[in-house]
C-alpha cells in the first residue's frame, strides 16, 4: 500500500515543490506544472469550530456571501451551541437553530454573520479524476492526491450512515494522523491545486477497509435540499475558473473582456465600459458604460424564445463593440 501515500511535506505542514517545480503524473508520467498552492489554500479561509468549553471540533469554510459555513456533520454533532473562530480573531457563538445538519451526507451548514471571511468557490465537476492533486487542511496545509471514490460509513452519535462515493485521499504520515478520528481535520476543505475550487469536505469519522488513506465527502448537487441551494448560490456568486468555471467566473471574465474590447468612448479611449473590481453582481467586476445602450427588440425576442424553448445553447454573435456583452 506504499504507493497510496506519496505526499511531500515539510516543517509547518507546507508542501514543498518537487523537481522542476512539478508533481509526477498519477500514471508515472512526466512532472506536471501546478499553480502556487499557497495562493489556493489561504489560512484566512478557514473557520475553526469549537464547543463552548473551547475544545476544537474541526474546521469549515464560508461558501457564500451571506456567511454560510460548510463543514462536516461530525464537527457539530451533539452540540447545542458552538463557537466559530477565524484567523482574524473574530468569534461568534452559534445556536443549534442556526445549524442545518445533513448527517446522511456527512455535512452541516452553519448560518453566521460578520465573520469577515471571503467565500471559497466550489467545484462544478460531477467527477473528480483519480490522480488530481489537492491541498488539505490537516495539521497545516498539506498536499494530497485523489485516489478515486469508495463507499464509506459515517459514524454519527445516533446511528451509522452509508456514503457511497467518498473521495479517497493519499497523504503523508502526519496528514494521516490529523485525518484520524479526533485528529482535528474534520470539516476542512479539499482544495484543487490547479483551480482553487473546493472538491470536498474532510471527514475523520468516515471509515472503510482502507486504513492508510483519508476520506472526504464530495460536493455535488444531488437533490433539491439546502446543500444544492448553497452550491447553486456559490456557483452564481463566487467566481471559479479553469475546469471549475462557473456562472460567476463567466460574468467576471465577460466584464473584463468588454472593458478591453468595446467601442471608443467620448474620451477616445477604447472600451465602452470600465470594470470595477468586486462591485458588480455576484462579486464580479462591474461594468460602467460610457455609451448609452441601444434597445434591440429582435435580440430580446430571441432570448425570450430560448428561455421558453428546449434548446441547450444560444449563440450571440457580432463584431467587437456591437453590444454582445451588454445584451448578456
Amino acid at each position: 500500500m506504499a504507493s497510496r501515500n506519496r505526499s511531500r511535506e515539510a516543517a509547518g505542514g507546507r508542501a514543498q515543490p518537487g523537481p522542476r517545480d512539478g508533481v509526477r503524473d498519477a500514471r508515472g508520467g512526466p512532472p506536471a506544472r501546478v499553480a502556487d498552492p499557497a495562493r489556493h489554500a489561504p489560512d484566512g479561509a478557514l473557520v475553526q469550530v469549537h464547543d463552548l468549553a473551547g475544545r476544537p471540533r474541526g474546521t469549515g469554510f464560508v461558501a457564500d456571501h451571506h456567511g454560510t459555513v460548510l463543514t462536516s456533520h461530525e464537527a457539530v454533532d451533539g452540540l447545542s451551541r458552538l463557537v466559530l473562530r477565524t484567523a482574524g480573531d473574530r468569534r461568534r457563538v452559534v445556536a443549534a437553530a442556526d445549524v442545518t445538519p445533513l448527517p446522511a451526507l456527512g455535512l452541516a451548514l452553519v448560518r453566521t454573520e460578520g465573520l469577515g471571511v471571503r467565500p471559497l468557490p466550489v467545484t462544478t465537476r460531477d467527477r473528480i479524476e483519480p490522480g488530481t492533486y489537492v491541498r488539505i487542511a490537516a495539521g497545516g496545509w498539506r498536499e494530497a492526491r485523489v485516489l478515486g471514490t469508495t463507499g464509506v460509513t459515517y459514524t454519527a452519535t445516533d446511528r451509522f450512515h452509508l456514503l457511497g462515493d467518498a473521495l479517497e485521499l493519499a497523504c503523508g504520515t502526519s496528514g494521516r494522523d490529523a485525518l484520524r478520528l479526533g485528529g482535528g481535520a474534520a470539516g476542512g476543505p479539499v482544495v484543487d491545486i490547479g483551480t482553487g475550487a473546493v472538491l470536498g469536505v474532510l471527514g475523520t469519522a468516515l471509515s472503510s477497509g482502507h486504513s492508510d488513506v483519508g476520506f472526504a465527502v464530495p460536493l455535488r448537487r444531488t437533490d433539491t435540499g439546502p446543500l444544492t441551494a448553497l452550491l447553486a448560490e456559490n456557483a452564481a456568486t463566487v467566481p471559479a475558473y479553469g475546469a471549475d468555471l462557473n456562472l460567476a467566473g463567466v460574468l467576471a471574465l465577460t466584464a473584463t473582456s468588454v472593458a478591453q474590447d468595446g467601442p471608443r468612448s467620448a474620451s477616445g479611449e477604447c472600451g465602452d465600459a470600465r470594470a470595477v473590481e468586486g462591485s458588480g453582481p455576484y462579486g464580479a467586476p462591474s461594468v460602467e458604460p460610457d455609451v448609452k445602450p441601444v434597445e434591440r427588440p429582435a435580440v430580446t425576442r430571441a432570448f425570450t424564445a430560448f428561455a421558453a424553448g428546449r434548446a441547450g445553447v444560444l449563440g450571440l454573435v457580432g463584431a467587437p463593440g456591437s453590444g454582445r456583452t451588454t445584451e448578456l
